[in-house]
């Protein structure tokens, strides 16, 4: 399966002023193409934060997305710190000034605007229909908006560029028993299966102490025996 990572830019999120709302949204959108989102960072809006991240992170995975930082404001400087990790400039795009020339329609072609139209050399453009401005995508290295409808806007047209993988499944059940009396027993389960992942989630609902156990897996047959043995766990409760 192939693996990637999100890096979460700006000091609104740290601050706590802004719910980041991407996460999740960009991990279930990824499982349903069989890739893995395996690491999440959040970085203040902070060049070297962002360059070592960026840095880091497309070495280790398949595929790195940020969210973030490219609007038309001072402290907007993802597109700079992208540019800088991979020592190379980023300029207005030709093709990104004519769609925003046609946008405009005879309007003012503001300073502000043009920055949004930054992209690292190398960059291919990735629109979303919600906006002019677009996102880019630079090797493995996916760079998109921070509010929530326009990135998501830019991940559709992403498909072509990223490798499918195998699948996810998951079944989750519930067991109404506190984790302590059934975990070892569940350790054994998973030591059965190596290419299932079996988690237990601890949950208390109107006084009663239980877990969901969720189990994920890209093979079908594993994860139907596993499922057999964790149903006949929580018969026993």
């Amino acid at each position: 399966m192939k693996r990637a990572s999100l890096v979460i830019i700006g000091d609104e999120i740290l601050s706590g002023r802004t719910e980041d709302k991407n996460l999740a949204y960009l991990a279930k959108w990824l499982g349903k193409i069989g890739i893995s989102l395996s690491e999440a960072r959040v970085v203040l809006d902070d060049e070297e934060a962002i360059i070592s991240s960026v840095n880091s992170l497309r070495k280790k995975y398949d595929y790195v997305f940020t969210t973030g930082g490219i609007g038309p404001t001072h402290d907007d400087i993802t597109t700079d710190c992208v540019a800088k990790a991979f020592g190379v400039e980023a300029k207005v795009d030709e093709s990104a000034l004519e769609k925003m020339k046609a946008f405009l329609d005879g309007k003012e072609l503001t300073d502000p605007l043009l920055k949004m139209l930054h992209v690292p050399d190398g960059g291919e453009l990735i629109y979303s229909p919600a906006t002019k401005a677009p996102g880019y995508k630079i090797e493995n290295v996916f760079v998109m908006a921070g509010i929530p409808k326009i990135m998501q806007g830019m991940l559709e047209g992403m498909y072509d560029y990223l490798e499918a993988g195998d699948v996810v499944k998951s079944k989750s059940h519930d067991i109404l028993i506190g984790e302590s009396y059934f975990a070892e027993e569940l350790t054994e389960i998973q030591n059965q299966f190596s290419n299932v992942s079996v988690g237990s989630y601890p949950f208390s609902r109107d006084g009663v102490y239980g877990a969901t156990i969720v189990l994920r897996s890209s093979d079908d047959k594993a994860l139907g025996s596993c499922e057999k043995l964790v149903l006949k766990l929580i018969s026993k409760f």
